[in-house]
This record gives C-alpha cells, sequence and structure tokens, in this order.
C-alpha cells in the first residue's frame, strides 16, 4: 500500500489544456493521401515518464486518440514528432511505431530526438520502423543543441534523414550560414515561428526565404495560432507569411496539425479550423495536392 501511495504521488498533474475534441471538415474533403506531418503523443506517465528538466506537462494523448482525429479530419498518413519533454528517450515514439497492424489503412512516420552518443545501430533500427529525421527544439527547454545536431549531420545523410528545427528565425543568429553549411535537408517547424507582429520582412523570415530558396529547407506551415496576433480562426494576419513561403518554393511546404496543441501562446484551437485554414488558403486543388500529399511523400519516403 505504501509503494502504491508513492508511485501515484510522482504522477505530475498536467501543466496545460488538453486538445478540443474535432469535428468533420465542413468546406472540402481532403486529397488522397493526405499528411498530417506535425503531430505528438503522451503518456500514460506510469510507463513513458517525462524528464524532469521540461517546461510543461501535458494531458495523456494517445495513439488511439490521435488515429481518430486522423480519420475524422480524412488523413490517411502522418508523422509523429519527439516532443521535449522526453529529452531523448524516444521509446513512446518508436514503440508506437513497432507496434502499428501490418495491414494498417494509414502510413506512419517519426521524427525523433538523439543525441551524440546514439549508436549507428539504434539509428538503423529507427529507420527501419519509419523514422525520416531528428529534431532540435531551440524554444523550450529539454530539446538538443544545435551543436549536438550538427556532430551528427554526416551520420544522419547517410540515412537519408533531415533535421527539423523548433526556432525563431528573428532570433537565430546566422541562420542562413548555419543552416547551409548543414549536409542534410532542415525542415523549420510553425512557418519559422515568427510573430506576424514583425511583418513579413523581418530579417529572419526574409532569411528562411532565401534558404527554402536554394531548395534544402522545407517549411512546416503549422501552428498559425502560434505566431497570430488573434486568438481564434480565422487567423488572417497569418496569410501574408503562409502566402510568401508557398510562393517563394510550393514544393518545399508541407501542413500539419500540431495536436494535441502544447505549450500555446493564447486559447486551444479547434484542429478542424486549423485544417480548413489550409484548404481557405489553398483554394487551388493542384496545390492542395502538392502541399498536403505529394511533398510529404518526398520528404518521408511514404
Amino acid at each position: 500500500m505504501v509503494s502504491l501511495v508513492v508511485e501515484q504521488a510522482a504522477i505530475a498533474a498536467p501543466t496545460i489544456p488538453g486538445p478540443l475534441a474535432v469535428s468533420p471538415l465542413y468546406k472540402a474533403a481532403l486529397p488522397a493521401g493526405a499528411c498530417d506531418c506535425h503531430a505528438h503523443l503522451f503518456g500514460p506517465q506510469q510507463k513513458y515518464p517525462y524528464q524532469a528538466n521540461r517546461s510543461y506537462t501535458p494531458h495523456d494523448a494517445s495513439e488511439a486518440s490521435y488515429r481518430a482525429l486522423l480519420r475524422t479530419l480524412g488523413f490517411q498518413r502522418a508523422v509523429l514528432v519527439q516532443p521535449s519533454v522526453y529529452g531523448t528517450d524516444n521509446s513512446l515514439m518508436l514503440d508506437t511505431l513497432a507496434g502499428l497492424p501490418q495491414n494498417d489503412d494509414m502510413q506512419w512516420r517519426g521524427v525523433a530526438v538523439v543525441d551524440a552518443s546514439v549508436t549507428d545501430a539504434e539509428l538503423e533500427r529507427m529507420h527501419a520502423l519509419g523514422v525520416r529525421g531528428v529534431r532540435i527544439n531551440l524554444v523550450f527547454p529539454g530539446g538538443i543543441t544545435f551543436d549536438d545536431v550538427r556532430s551528427l549531420a554526416n551520420r544522419l545523410k547517410g540515412l537519408g534523414w533531415h533535421i527539423q528545427f523548433l526556432v525563431d528565425v528573428s532570433r537565430f543568429e546566422h541562420l542562413v550560414d548555419r543552416l547551409s553549411a548543414l549536409p542534410t535537408p532542415c525542415v523549420i517547424d510553425h512557418m519559422g515561428h515568427v510573430s506576424t507582429a514583425k511583418g513579413t520582412q523581418e530579417a529572419g523570415f526574409q532569411g528562411l526565404l532565401e534558404l527554402m530558396k536554394a531548395g534544402n529547407t522545407w517549411v512546416k506551415l503549422t501552428g498559425p495560432n502560434r505566431i497570430s496576433t488573434l486568438d481564434t480562426a480565422p487567423f488572417t494576419d497569418v496569410d501574408p507569411f503562409f502566402e510568401a513561403l508557398v510562393q517563394q518554393r510550393a514544393d518545399r511546404c508541407v501542413f500539419g496539425t500540431d495536436w494535441p496543441h502544447v505549450q500555446l501562446p493564447n486559447s486551444m484551437p479547434r484542429d478542424e479550423d486549423l485544417v480548413n485554414e489550409v484548404l481557405r488558403l489553398l483554394p487551388d486543388p493542384v496545390l492542395r495536392q502538392k502541399i498536403l500529399t505529394d511533398n510529404p511523400a518526398q520528404l518521408y519516403g511514404f
């Protein structure tokens, strides 16, 4: 009885809100093979404990709950991204990928967090399970540093992986020089994570456009709610940023819901609203097909 009390006391209560229930889209269906390129899984803490050095404690977010969201919205592919609260312990994501049914009607990939101590054998195991990149988090505590990933870059290149950055491009010094020097493709989260209040002429955002033009940098058209000055959709102040990125290199843009929306600066968004925002901004069905289906297939090897 005593040990049970101790174990229960070690379970931390969530410090952030949980996601809202999702409803079907009301504007248009997604193209066949559409991919949600950015989502996280969490818990249960008893099996997958969080690291002590973290900036939030999330609600549980299970594969079953996420799969239900994908079905409701019409996605057929998904990319699980290692969140900062787990550090380099990728167990939950890897266990999830390993446990998927062989006849699954959905296709899955992963983006891990590793450090320089990871073995080639472990990287190869991850690759076999569907991992196609490494994430570096320069916004929230718990991730690894730019120097860590730079030391791994040649090994990742051999696997055909990319390096994904959660970074505010307006605060990342020497963005173009540092990312251009990496031998792997780079993927930038949340449209560069720069506040819309700074405008599209902000130097870091212009640097991001320069990197996209060169062709080795991809951008996730995710998290408009994270960079907007508005509290709810439609996030119209994000439109110029979204449009600038798509106009620069539509073939280097992908989309993700960012479910279950952790560590937000404002209200919890509705996932159907976020998808409908993309459909609003991509009225051309050919462009929708490219960004929602064809580009993810290239980037993640579906």
